[in-house]
């Protein structure tokens, strides 16, 4: 057998051992073609490093070395039963050595993931059927496009006032501004252009399109990563959740050296945003996860209140739940249905699938940019200045790539880590359905006396997505958990981090995430999950369970309690691998501020180093924002591309 051969048929046995399917109308991994949606999915990645520490490890995984090295004695996986796979990969899973348990999750990640996303051969996987979750929606007829942007074919040379890296929250944002002042602007997208007649897609679709490759997760396996990538960046999959940038995080981030973060101008921006945004709490009726949040909040007598969001003509129903893979019906006010529309009306040129490499600095100016498309052709364009809103991963480890050396670069990230606790009910709750987000609480946002703590929201649970949080204790337990996922609603616990991790690249010039939860962030994140815990029994789960991987959880007046619960929680612990989290909300990673010394950029946005490049997304928080952070993100880069427009003019 070739290694090719060798190595797939492997991935098929532990894709088998996590989703070996029932013997009947759930069918295995292997038969449904996971390994091709898993292939793929890694494949993505832009770290060869990790690439060929896979194939190495599917390599060595049928070993007997290996076997001996993770509790199956000199046996190869292959010799092994069924159960003794699943005691294995448990063993891994529940290690005192972090290495394994972070390498138990990423392939957990993959295989169960990959699992719930394949629509199989038929193009409807069985296990859908059982759930009674509907496969993809379509396109709705006579949708249309908004914009024309285009793709270079051939080594391309563009000459402008001001190139914009990266078209999301911030870079639309920025380009719009910039843009409507008389400037000449090219943006950049590394993404595809998709658009109302291209949603209506299938989750695994939705994911290989719209969403960044990688990195996958952070070094160290304590959390996954998640962002956008295509036309419109983040803004065309998040929830909508529109909050203004809380008072008393403006007063922060004013006291670390940006003073205007507590004036008038960013005041400005903020309303110039939620204006354009269209936000209302017009389109934010209680979906059935959204009810029972409330629910269970108002039974304790604690805060709940409904959300502010960015759509129009929004249904808020059964079309909502499937909007993380772009909404169909163009109701989501996305950078692509405003800002960019703006820039793109302003005459602003788009282009996409153009990934920059590198910003050219000549004796300490910025000339413009290198970039490479996905068929290997070069783009070059000339500016005057360069803003740079990449993300908070890949926007320092750009100015990495470019020689920018300050040591604030990439430092100070923070993710607002994320988990969830689930409740199952005796009621039918469809929990991919209705309005994106329209309740919340922060009962818990001030834990500590200085406006860290926790905020309560519930999300649409689509199969592949609602996996990510959850721990996986054994096959069946897994698969029985999943089969109720109608009657299941999650809790999501975020987390304001007061603590940080970073940025690095590696020989490559690929971003390197690096993260621990700390310990004072760990202690808050556990107040959350029990409190959320009470929420659920006060609404009347049946059985709550947390994402600890050692299978934490209890059934009301049944089995266990919650005093149970919280102490077991505890007891599992926040370490790499000891519990699911993620990081939906990067920020912070090349910080304004008042000093060279502790952030990357001054309080114009600008880089200490180089005075024509201007950093316009999450990367510019000082510390985190404590709320969903979409509207944040676009007011400052509306101030940071109206002070710009300001120095050119």
């Amino acid at each position: 057998m070739g290694s090719d051969a060798a190595r797939r048929a492997v991935l098929e046995m532990v894709c088998d051992t996590f989703a070996p399917g029932n013997g009947g109308e759930v069918v295995a991994a292997s038969a449904l073609g996971v390994v091709d949606t898993v292939t793929e999915l890694l494949g993505r990645n832009p770290r060869e490093a990790e690439r060929r520490q896979f194939e190495l490890l599917m390599r060595v995984w049928d070993s007997r070395v290996f076997g001996a090295l993770n509790g199956a004695g000199f046996r190869k996986f292959s010799r092994l039963g069924a159960a003794e796979r699943e005691r294995m990969l448990l063993g891994m899973a529940n290690s005192r050595i972090e290495q394994k348990r972070a390498l138990f999750q990423a392939l957990k990640g993959a295989a169960v993931t990959s699992y719930y996303l394949t629509p199989g051969p038929t193009g409807v996987n069985p296990v859908w059927d059982k759930m009674g979750f509907p496969p993809a929606f379509g396109p709705v007829e006579g949708a249309k496009r908004g914009l024309s942007p285009e793709r270079p074919d051939s080594d391309t040379t563009v000459v402008c006032d001001v190139v914009v890296i990266g078209s999301g929250a911030g870079g639309g944002t920025a380009a719009a501004v910039l843009a409507q002042a008389g400037l000449d602007v090219v943006v950049l997208e590394r993404g595809d252009y998709l658009d109302d007649p291209d949603f209506g897609i299938g989750e695994k679709e939705g994911f290989l399109k719209l969403y960044a490759p990688g990195p996958a997760a952070t070094a160290e396996g304590q959390l996954s990563l998640v962002a956008g990538s295509a036309l419109g960046g983040g803004t065309v999959v998040n929830w909508t959740t529109s909050f203004r940038t809380p008072d008393d995080v403006r007063a922060e981030w004013a006291g670390l050296g940006a003073s205007q973060f507590a004036e008038q101008e960013y005041t400005d921006a903020l309303d110039a945003v939620v204006s354009r945004l269209g936000v209302n709490l017009d389109h934010s009726p209680a979906s059935r996860r959204d009810e029972i949040l409330e629910r269970g909040l108002r039974k304790l007598d604690w805060h709940v209140e409904p959300l502010p969001r960015n759509v129009r003509d929004c249904d808020a129903g059964i079309e909502c739940g499937r909007c993380g893979f772009g909404c169909r019906i163009g109701a989501k006010q996305s950078a692509v249905k405003t800002w960019l529309a703006d820039a793109a009306a302003a005459g602003a040129r788009l282009f996409v699938g153009t990934d920059v490499r590198r910003i050219e600095v000549s004796n300490g100016t910025a000339t413009g940019v290198e970039a490479v498309t996905a068929d290997g052709h070069s783009v070059w364009v000339r500016a005057r200045a360069v803003v740079v809103a990449a993300g908070a991963i890949q926007t320092p480890a750009l100015l990495r790539r470019s020689g920018l050396t300050n040591r604030a670069i990439g430092d100070y990230l923070r993710l607002h880590p994320a988990t969830a606790v689930f409740g199952v009910f005796d009621e039918e709750i469809r929990p991919w359905e209705g309005g994106l987000q329209t309740r919340y609480s922060k009962q818990d946002r001030d834990l500590d006396g200085h406006g860290y703590g926790v905020i309560y929201e519930t999300g649409p649970m689509t199969p592949g997505l609602s996996v990510g949080f959850q721990a996986w204790t054994g096959a069946a337990a897994h698969r029985d958990r999943m089969l109720k996922l109608a009657n299941t609603v999650a809790v999501g616990v975020i987390t304001r981090d007061r603590d940080h991790g970073s940025v690095e690249t590696d020989k490559q010039g690929e971003a390197v995430v690096r993260y621990r939860l700390s310990a004072r962030d760990a202690a808050h994140m556990h107040t959350g999950i029990v409190n959320a815990a009470s929420i659920l029994e006060a609404a009347g789960a049946q059985r709550i369970f947390s994402g600890h991987q050692a299978g934490v959880g209890y059934a009301p007046g049944v089995e266990g309690s919650h005093e149970d619960f919280a102490a077991r929680a505890a007891a599992a612990g926040y370490a790499p691998g000891r519990c699911s989290m993620g990081a939906l909300h990067i920020m912070g990673s090349a910080r304004m501020g008042g000093s060279a010394a502790d952030s990357a950029t001054d309080p114009d946005g600008v880089t200490w180093e180089v005075p024509n490049i201007v950093v316009a997304d999450a990367s510019c928080f000082p510390t985190s924002s404590g709320v969903n952070p979409m509207v944040s993100i676009e007011a400052i880069a509306y101030m940071n591309a109206t002070r710009l427009a300001a120095r050119l003019a």
